[in-house]
């Protein structure tokens, strides 16, 4: 009988590890729940016809730093990255924007007082980034190559956010935007361990850029897909997965979903202290988000955020910490943290000729059922004046709704699982091979594992490895 495996799930994960085992000859299917294919990283229509919005994922940082997509023809089959002309606006009360530049020498030097900081923490990640990247982008406990410079960004990604920024930057400019790249994590910018992804997402902006995709995040699925089918892999849609009994038989079967589904899906065939291990998972905050239609270009204060596809708003270090922090005591903050995305400034097809759309979500409590509209848009507001009038149609999906599109989001947490404490390590467990499971043909390839959240596929590459290891008898 000739040897198959099975991909449960055709987000950029469950596609990557497919993409992976097929190249290696053995024959794999991938089974997607919804009709279309893509997990967090669809487009559609959500507002207005011709309005073409990012479900979930929009800019993609960790998508362009990626080892395994490096790797492939994702340019012969339909993928073009935009590069805006700065990775990264951050608006403040006085009307103007601290910017983060490709450059580190021009980030540094508008910073002022704080551009030797800059330079060497942030700007000392993104040298080290080529060093960094075969460690932080697999299992915590693999070998790292580069001990000096995995050391030296271990030593300042220890602290908590608020702490660094306060110890590091001298000036409330450097504050504010560090504290936006850090809130990315949704964690509490008092939490250990929290710096790690301004450390990170500041350094792909300057070694690599936060690109978007022209006509849409689908875009980056449907390459993956089309290599895949390159390879003789088939995907098949429509294809709920509750129980073992629905899948077709397999040498190793790989499931793009997060350990509590893994353990309700395949519980049977694991050990009582494995299920456990599952069950007592952790999810993070969830989010609200809202996509619109607008018949012009937001109207912001600061000229700079006209240069950026990505925008924070959040005001001052102390605003964004405290935002953060209720998030995570299970509060709604009265002036949240909003991230916002104006694909249309730099990719035309994504709306109709003089109009624009904006992709805009806050961190809440997971499960919430607050409706954060007005919180959100009074933010934008606050750094846009004139904002609402531009609105023609707004789509609006809270916690329930981004579950609903994908089972994966429980409770609305985008990043498949807490990134807090030990968990940013053990995902699900802390091993050397994080992606098997104790049944020898059941593996995890989803963001519930190193080196978790984000459009990568590296979550899916490592568990690929290790199926075709272990299933396949290290077949190369």
């Amino acid at each position: 009988m000739t040897e198959a495996a099975v991909v449960v799930g055709s987000g950029p994960n469950g596609l990557a590890a497919a993409i992976e085992i097929a190249r290696h000859g053995v024959p794999v299917t991938v089974l997607e729940a919804q009709d279309t294919i893509g997990g967090g990283c669809r487009s559609a229509e959500l507002t207005l016809p011709g309005f073409v919005h990012d479900v979930c994922s929009a800019i993609h940082p960790l998508a362009a730093a990626s080892p395994f997509f490096s790797q492939l023809p994702l340019a012969d089959h339909g993928l073009e990255w935009i590069h805006p002309s700065v990775p990264l606006a951050h608006p403040l009360d006085d009307g103007t924007a601290v910017v983060v530049d490709r450059s580190i020498e021009r980030t540094a030097v508008a910073l002022g007082a704080d551009a030797g900081a800059w330079s060497r923490t942030i700007g000392a990640v993104a040298r080290d980034l080529p060093k960094l990247r075969p460690t932080v982008t697999g299992p915590f406990l693999a070998f790292p190559r580069h001990p000096v410079a995995l050391a030296r960004f271990g030593f300042m990604a220890l602290w908590p956010a608020r702490l660094f920024a306060r110890r590091t930057f001298r000036t409330e400019r450097a504050r504010a935007v560090f504290a936006g790249l850090a809130a990315h994590s949704f964690l509490s910018l008092d939490a250990p361990l929290s710096t790690t992804f301004g450390l990170m997402l500041g350094g792909t902006a300057h070694s690599v850029g936060w690109p978007l995709p022209r006509g849409g995040s689908q875009r980056v699925v449907d390459a993956l897909a089309a290599i895949l089918r390159s390879h003789g892999g088939a995907i098949l849609t429509g294809r709920h997965v509750r129980s073992l009994s629905d899948l077709p038989s397999a040498d190793a079967t790989l499931f793009d979903v997060t350990p509590r589904q893994l353990e309700r899906i395949a519980g049977e065939r694991f050990p009582e202290r494995y299920r456990r291990t599952l069950r007592r998972y952790r999810y993070g905050p969830g989010v609200f988000k809202l996509d619109y239609a607008l018949d012009g270009p937001v109207p912001w204060r600061a000229p700079e955020c006209e240069l950026a596809a990505t925008v924070h708003l959040g005001g001052t270090l102390d605003e964004i910490a405290d935002a953060e922090r209720d998030v995570a005591r299970g509060r709604h903050p009265e002036r949240p943290f909003v991230l916002v995305a104006q694909q249309s400034l730099f990719d035309p097809s994504r709306a109709p000729e003089g109009k624009h759309t904006l992709w805009a979500y806050c961190h809440v409590p997971n499960g919430s059922t607050v409706d954060m509209t007005a919180r959100i848009e009074a933010q934008i507001e606050r750094f846009a004046p004139g904002f609402r009038q531009r609105i023609i149609a707004r789509h609006v999906m809270d916690t329930r709704w981004v579950e609903r599109h994908n089972e994966a989001y429980v409770g609305g947490d985008i990043s498949a699982g807490s990134h807090g404490g030990l968990q940013l390590f053990a995902r699900p467990v802390l091993s050397v091979d994080p992606y098997a499971t104790p049944d020898r043909s059941i593996y995890l390839c989803s963001a519930a594992t190193p080196p978790g959240g984000g459009v990568h596929g590296m979550c899916g590459y490592h568990a690929a490895r290790s199926a075709l290891r272990r299933s396949f008898g290290g077949r190369r």
